[in-house]
């Protein structure tokens, strides 16, 4: 077994955490009783205090004992849920409809406290503060990082970890990068205006749907043709509506859509180019439009010292079947928000098990958790942050 005692003997509580947040999950900005609950918890250990920056999100600080160099070491999990009605069909399912842990913030969680758990029971072991952040409101723009830094919850870390579940990769697989990790996710809003009219008399009116659909079509050359091929960008439209009858042109149709890219230069660019293009679109047609853009999660930046560091202290514990260098990937994070001012590391934990069924897709209300990846995650949190906050001293070694 990879795991150190310690860590193997806090598999049961890691599972009994993660299956009663899973049973009682909450949506964004909502974390009022999760919040509740992990206090109760986290109150509970010895040498932990802990704060209540904003309305759902929490703070545990574990000071350790050991003379140092007072490194602060911050440390994230995520608390939120998504608006999914559950069909996994597990015995812990959610108990509130409409409401889904389906991106694995549970299991973050659960394992957050595991750390919490391991710090406070050897406090001797390390100097420096280990601050752990019990985030809120992941899944919803501007997002619970932002919120708890503006908050200062974030003052005086050193450096910040984290990490994230996924079935891209097998259970107990660590994907590892330095560098661009995440995707820039901004959405925008596009209303194409036009006239209504009978369908038999089309003449009479400016067809808002031909118009938007000429538009969706043209949008997608952005990538493919107004974007060099070496900056990966994605343009998704998302929800498109209109009318109100089968025989009405109607005035209006409305477009959302979701733009993921990596370069910040690239990301301007885009903005200014659904520009131009709706508004050639539209005069073409005899329309008009209103557009907007939402700027949302910037992309989260893995400090390379920080990902040398992490690199090693996997293979010291877990051997290179345990580790995949990965490329960028397209889904955003609001964790970046943490990393205004200071190093961070944000590691892919690998929860793929399909012979368990648990290899669908995050988001998805057929979602599970292989629960087996939840040690991984502790132990690695663990020996991070070890490592961390005893540097100095290892420098001297």
């Amino acid at each position: 077994m990879p795991f150190d005692d310690r860590v193997a003997r806090l598999i049961p509580e890691l599972r009994a955490w993660q299956e009663h947040l899973h049973r009682n999950p909450e949506l964004s900005f909502e974390e009022f009783e999760t919040t509740d609950y992990l206090a109760r918890i986290l109150s509970a250990m010895p040498g932990v205090s802990l704060a209540r920056p904003t309305k759902t999100g929490l703070v545990a600080s574990i000071q350790g004992e050991k003379d140092g160099p007072g490194t602060v070491l911050g440390v994230r999990g995520d608390i939120d849920a998504l608006p999914i009605t559950e069909e996994s069909g597990l015995p812990y399912a959610s108990a509130r409809p409409g409401v889904m842990h389906a991106c694995g913030h549970d299991g973050h969680t659960a394992m957050l406290l595991g750390l919490a758990k391991l710090l406070s029971e050897n406090r001797a072991a390390f100097s420096g503060e280990a601050r752990l952040f019990f985030q809120h409101a992941e899944e919803l723009p501007p997002g619970g990082a932002v919120e708890m830094v503006r908050a200062g919850a974030a003052e005086g870390v050193d450096a910040m970890l984290g990490l994230h579940l996924s079935t891209n990769w097998p259970t107990g697989v660590f994907g590892v990068r330095a560098g661009v990790l995440t995707a820039a996710v901004d959405r925008f809003d596009i209303t194409v205006k036009g006239k209504g009219a009978h369908c038999s008399f089309p003449e009479q009116g400016v067809d808002v749907i031909v118009t938007t659909a000429q538009l969706i079509l043209a949008l997608q050359t952005i990538s493919a043709r107004r974007v060099a091929a070496t900056d990966p960008v994605i343009v998704s439209i998302c929800e498109a509506n209109a009318g109100t009858a089968y025989n009405i042109l109607p005035d209006e149709m409305k477009l959302t859509g979701a733009v993921r890219s990596f370069d910040p230069a690239v990301r301007k660019r885009i903005q200014s180019l659904i520009g131009e293009i709706t508004a050639g679109i539209t005069a073409s047609a005899g329309a008009t439009y209103a557009y907007t853009w939402d700027a949302g999660y910037a992309s989260v930046f893995n400090d390379s010292q920080l990902a040398a560091i992490a690199e090693k202290t996997l293979l010291a514990r877990f051997g290179e079947a345990h580790i995949d260098h990965i490329d960028p990937i397209m889904p955003g994070e609001d964790f970046y928000a943490f990393l205004d001012g200071r190093p961070g590391f944000f590691v892919e934990l690998g929860s793929r098990c399909p012979e368990k069924g648990c290899d669908m897709p995050h988001h998805n209300p057929k979602y599970r958790l292989d629960q087996d990846a939840l040690p991984y995650g502790v132990q690695y949190l663990y020996d991070m942050a070890l490592a961390l906050l005893n540097r100095a001293e290892q420098a001297e070694d």
